[in-house]
């Protein structure tokens, strides 16, 4: 056994065996599209048996590889973390290409990554002819997206709790700072991923009990959960003339954009970090002042034409931006430029750290905000000594310089993402719009793909682009990024 002091090699062959294990769950997931399809009796069936097959006999080869070492340090981790998305995604393209859609590699890569990523960017002209087995994989790739990949193989995979668990944990999961909430990590991700599923399930329960059938409230509640934006019918939202439904889902797309960790805690009957938590407040508070100036903003464009254009629909658009669900009124472009404003600020504050949610994440604003307050109160009394307080407690140097980092990066892969769709020959607008839109994982369009609309208009390099983009932002930067530093790569 070599200790991880001693050790300056990466660990190649466990990074592949664990990609083994995640290839063989992948494998069995596409079962269940696959059983959809002879439900209903589509000749995918056949082909989504023909994927599982492929991928589960790639991912036992892996597993059949015998490291010298089982350990797994922090550059294994960060490896590991990028090559799982990119790869699953590989394989997840599969029923793509082979299951009537028509769609090229590229177009079939963008889709898996926007789904597992849960931006919910499509490249499908329309819905209409799609078979039901790839409605319900689009909607497994992204609920599985939703949590997070490696968290599920930390969940089913216990023997990882000893090789770097940790270190997996933290490449992956959103925020500043990450809760541990049992002592094992294997144990925190199924505490994560149990009340993932049950809200899921409870989900998918009521919405059945609409005019939803069981297969459309299975893949919406799925949709909704990881706030990944997907739908089943290129109409989307506008067939949901349903009250009912729509503040079923303002729920759960809310629940979708709290901290998991924090709902575990207010399950288990600790209430108390519910009540000291700073980011659930501004959520909520952000929440209540987007509606009502999306609300203002309805009623100034003359768009109150019943009660829910100004009591649902535009509660439901605000929840629905700020958690990155991206799904949007069939007349939000008629909204007005105000619509627009806070939609943008919206897409890239974000949600709760530790949720399903896309975004730079409020908790980070709270430290940027309160940092700039203690900036200004020492310019009138510079022998004063601040610091961040967050939940009632100091945040170290090291976290608020990591996430001051981080708004600066976010803002620069913004800006170049935008400046090279610009030179592959999209209008300007559309270029940095679409580029915080995957970065953010939030999905939406502008004038060239609509704002509710598909990418299909975007080169095949910008798709690549964007794809990269995606997985950058669902893994908050650092992660990837590091990939590319020749420092990481030094013993």
């Amino acid at each position: 056994m070599f200790h991880k002091h001693s050790r300056s090699y990466i660990n190649f062959r466990m990074l592949l065996r664990v990609i083994g294990w995640l290839l063989v769950v992948e494998a069995a997931v596409m079962v269940v599209p696959s059983v959809t399809g002879l439900i209903y009796h589509e000749d995918s069936s056949l082909y989504f048996f023909l994927c599982a097959a492929i991928t589960g006999v790639c991912g036992f080869g892996l597993v059949s590889m015998r490291p010298n070492s089982r350990e797994m340090g922090k550059r294994e981790a960060i490896l590991l973390t990028g090559l799982t998305w990119v790869i699953l995604s590989l394989f997840g393209m599969l029923p793509f290409l082979m299951c009537g859609t028509h769609l090229s590699v590229t177009d079939a890569f963008f889709e898996t990554m926007s789904g597992f990523t849960t931006t919910g960017a499509t490249v499908l002209n329309t819905l209409a002819d799609v078979p039901n087995s790839i409605l319900l994989w689009r909607c497994l790739v992204q609920w599985i997206g939703g949590l997070g990949i490696i968290l599920f193989t930390l969940a089913v995979v216990p023997m990882l709790n000893y090789q770097g668990g940790m270190q997996l944990f933290n490449a992956e999961v959103t925020g500043i700072t990450h809760d541990k909430l049992r002592p094992r990590i294997s144990f925190t991700a199924q505490g994560l991923w149990l009340v993932y599923i049950g809200l899921t399930t409870l989900l998918i329960i009521l919405l059945s009990l609409s005019e939803l059938s069981i297969f459309d409230s299975i893949c919406y509640g799925m949709s909704t959960m990881s706030t990944g934006g997907f739908s089943i019918t290129d109409s989307s939202v506008a067939d949901m003339n349903n009250n009912y439904v729509k503040t079923v889902m303002i729920v759960f797309m809310f629940l979708g954009g709290v901290n998991f960790a924090l709902i575990f805690k207010a399950i288990t009957g600790n209430f108390k970090s519910i009540l000291r938590n700073d980011a659930l407040k501004w959520y909520i508070a952000i929440i209540f002042i987007c509606y009502i100036l999306l609300t203002i903003n309805v009623w100034i464009n003359g768009l109150v034409r019943e009660v829910e254009d100004v009591t649902v629909d535009p509660l439901f658009q605000a929840v629905s931006i700020l958690t990155s669900t991206g799904l949007t009124e069939p007349d939000f472009h008629d909204w007005g430029p105000l619509a627009v404003v806070v939609l943008i600020v919206m897409m890239v504050m974000g949600a709760c750290a530790g949720s399903t949610s896309g975004g730079a994440k409020i908790d980070r604003f709270i430290v940027l905000f309160r940092f700039l307050k203690n900036e200004f109160y020492k310019m009138m009394h510079p022998n004063a000594v601040t610091t961040v307080v967050i939940n009632e407690k100091g945040t170290p140097n090291t976290v608020l310089m990591k996430t001051l980092a981080f708004l600066f990066l976010y803002i620069i892969v913004i800006m170049v993402g935008g400046t090279v769709l610009v030179i592959l020959g999209l209008p300007l607008k559309d270029s940095f719009f679409i580029s915080l839109s995957a970065i953010s994982n939030t999905g939406l369009g502008t004038d060239i793909t609509g704002i509710g609309g598909n990418y299909a208009l975007v080169p095949v390099a910008g798709k690549w682009l964007l794809s990269f983009i995606m997985l950058v932002g669902r893994l908050e930067l650092f992660t990837i990024l590091l990939i590319f530093l020749p420092s990481f790569w030094r013993k």
